[in-house]
């Protein structure tokens, strides 16, 4: 295996990674918890927003987010499926991923291949690392990905084609077991500017980029909630406390949309912290 990014890889996490498999009997308890439900309901929530007049753009931009996905031991392959068929239904402009493909080996992002190979949004594919993938071979998930017509963004910016060339999404590595560098996320980025990052945290590394609309996972919503919606285990990251779920004004910025994600991570059950596609329409 490829010596891993992760500034926090040890032997002992790839250990630990390898008796959790054997406790799920390697993917049986969560083929069993999909099946009675405790995945989740894959669901669509759907923002909206309006840019300044002057940034108005000549029509709306459909942008669907998801992130978190964790194929391997802790998630049943059958909640992929559900996911890309929402977004078939959906008929995007633009695709975003937000990271942590795989819990465990990179092997596992093949499974998630063939899915985002038939998605085949206009204005394209884009996707950044997460902490998960920085802990195995990222470079195998890269190539896997751009086979399957996905664009991998490490503190780079991409423009959109016409009509939408004056909009720029803006990929962030991952804030804590990556390299983010705001100023190289942000290079030569159009006017209006969609961030992409995998964990909230990423907005600690800004260092006075400015974005109007940023995508961010990592939080899971919790995975296990209260019935509102309260984490029973708040997220890691001094971010990824106060913004766990939802869409958050940032202070001389634009505005946060962070999702609870499609997968599960630890373990293979979602309680009140159901997987979401994002489809966020800006105008």
């Amino acid at each position: 295996m490829r010596i891993p990014r992760s500034k926090r890889y040890s032997r002992l996490h790839h250990g630990i990674e390898a008796l959790l498999d054997l406790a799920t009997l390697g993917g049986l308890v969560s083929a069993l918890s999909y099946h009675v439900g405790l995945h989740g309901r894959m669901g669509v929530t759907r923002h909206a927003l309006a840019l300044p007049a002057e940034r108005r753009l000549p029509r709306p931009l459909k942008i669907a987010f998801a992130s978190d996905f964790h194929a391997g031991r802790p998630t049943h392959p059958a909640i992929f499926a559900d996911l890309f068929a929402r977004i078939a239904a959906e008929q995007p402009d633009l695709l975003l991923l937000g990271g942590d493909y795989v819990t465990g080996p990179a092997r596992h992002a093949a499974a998630l291949c063939p899915g985002l190979a038939a998605c085949a949004p206009p204005l394209g594919k884009f996707a950044v690392f997460g902490n998960h993938d920085l802990s195995t071979d990222d470079q195998l998930i890269a190539r896997l990905f751009e086979d399957a017509g996905v664009t991998m963004l490490v503190n780079r910016a991409v423009a959109l084609p016409a009509p939408f060339d004056s909009v720029s999404v803006c990929g962030m590595d991952d804030p804590w077991t990556g390299a983010p560098d705001g100023a190289a996320t942000f290079e030569g980025a159009g006017a209006t500017r969609i961030l992409l990052m995998h964990a909230p945290d990423g907005l600690l590394m800004l260092k006075g980029q400015r974005f109007d609309v940023g995508f961010a996972g990592h939080t899971h919503g919790g995975q296990i909630a209260l019935p509102d919606g309260t984490p029973i285990v708040m997220p890691q990251g001094p971010l990824s406390r106060p913004y766990y779920y939802g869409r958050f004004p940032v202070r001389d910025n634009g505005e946060l949309i962070v999702s609870r994600g499609v997968g599960c991570s630890g373990i293979p059950v979602r309680i009140n912290a159901d997987p979401e596609l994002v489809i966020c329409t800006v105008q």
